[in-house]
């Protein structure tokens, strides 16, 4: 790479928070965690390799996971140690390798189905691993047939369901169909770049595990395995979200990742976030009501 500096955005002061958006995006899509945070922490949301305005995917070499935390040194240094440390998808599997190269340097993770589809090989789950290799395989053969439509179409109908591609807007297809000619690219990183599972029982950090139930079975795997073996790790299941929550759904998302990083000597913690997430994806109500003794939180449940 001839520039090897990252493109970063980041607003706010306080606390670092770095955060590593999926494959196919681009930093923009943190936009609304960077608003919500802003007034409290210090947000740098940056491009990995190849995308948006960082450089371009070498072509003499095969980039790993290794290579892309690397990559992001400038601006976890910019974010102060410790920082937290977020990561969707492929940011997510960037993430747990840049923990595990320095944990000192992290005060904990906050993860969206990082897709780490090597622990999956690792594991023999080849029902799992089926669907995956199918879509990123199709797509990278599409791209050398020299179509990124299709190479497009493949990828996100894979990972959002089948016809999601037909309602993109077309700005929104471009975009994402000219991000494909690097799906090669992440193919090896998170197919052939191999880690044990085994190396995360070490990482002792607080670690935020969220996962959709309507996700495809891999990344859903993937996310399992994790929650298995990481020592301090609180698992979230979004039970109506997909693998693109954070960018479908971020206000559902981000509430949760808030509570999960703020401190309080006082307050609700994760419970409360959890309680109403879990309500509300089933069509309830949460509601809190002053009593003579306190407070009282109160919810109502459809029968069916």
């Amino acid at each position: 790479m001839s520039d090897p500096t990252p493109y970063f955005r980041e607003a706010g002061a306080g606390p670092g928070i770095v955060a590593l958006h999926s494959n196919a995006s681009v930093s923009a899509q943190w936009r609304p965690l960077m608003d919500r945070l802003a007034n409290r922490y210090h947000v740098l949301a940056p491009d990995s390799i190849g995308a948006g305005k960082s450089p371009a995917w070498p072509a003499d070499r095969a980039v790993t996971l290794r290579d892309e935390a690397e990559f992001l040194e400038p601006v976890f240094a910019r974010a102060g140690k410790p920082f937290w440390l977020v990561g969707h998808s492929y940011g997510g599997a960037i993430a747990l390798i840049a923990a595990l190269s320095n944990p000192q340097a992290v005060r904990g993770l906050v993860l969206y189905e990082p897709v780490l589809f090597s622990l999956l090989d690792e594991q023999a789950d080849g029902d799992a691993l089926a669907g995956i290799r199918g879509a990123l395989v199709g797509a990278a053969a599409a791209i050398d047939a020299g179509n990124t439509w299709i190479a497009g179409q493949r990828f996100i109908d894979y990972w959002m369901g089948e016809g999601t591609w037909e309602t993109f807007p077309a700005p929104k297809q471009d975009a994402v169909a000219t991000s494909m000619v690097n799906v090669r690219g992440w193919t090896d990183a998170v197919l052939a770049d191999r880690y044990s599972l085994d190396l995360f029982r070490e990482l002792d950090l607080p670690v935020l595990l969220m996962s959709g139930g309507k996700s495809p079975a891999s990344s859903r795997r993937v996310a399992g395995l994790l929650s298995e073996v990481l020592p301090r790790v609180t698992p979230v299941v979004f039970a109506e979200l997909g693998h693109m929550g954070p960018v479908t759904h971020p206000d559902r998302v981000n509430q949760i990742f808030d509570a999960f990083v703020t401190s309080k000597p006082q307050g609700t913690g994760l419970g409360l976030p959890i309680a109403r997430t879990i309500i509300e994806s089933y069509g309830g109500a949460i509601w809190a009501e002053n009593r003579q003794r306190g407070a009282m939180f109160c919810f109502t449940m459809p029968l069916a």
